[in-house]
């Protein structure tokens, strides 16, 4: 039961990855693709969570954990960027 959880979960995970990138090709203004980067972040973190509880590993945990500090710090300084102009001040 749990496996059909998993793989349905797999296919809202990739669908919603799948629009978030629409949202970072046709996006309007600056900010939606940034928060459209900040989104497909998210969704790659939930798909490798979901890889690793299909796999029964650990190792993924410990890799969602680091890209998901990567994620934030780098959607601050992009954001800081546009904002700013410049990230270190």
């Amino acid at each position: 039961m749990i496996s059909i959880a998993i793989n349905i979960a797999f296919i809202a995970v990739t669908l919603s990855q799948l629009l978030a990138m629409v949202r970072v090709v046709m996006g309007p203004t600056t900010g939606d693709r940034i928060l459209a980067l900040d989104t497909l972040v998210i969704n790659a973190i939930a798909l490798i969570i979901l890889l690793g509880m299909r796999a029964g590993s650990q190792i993924y945990f410990e890799s969602a954990m680091i890209i998901a500090m990567l994620g934030f710090v780098s959607t601050v300084a992009i954001a800081r960027f546009v904002l700013r102009g410049d990230i270190i001040e």
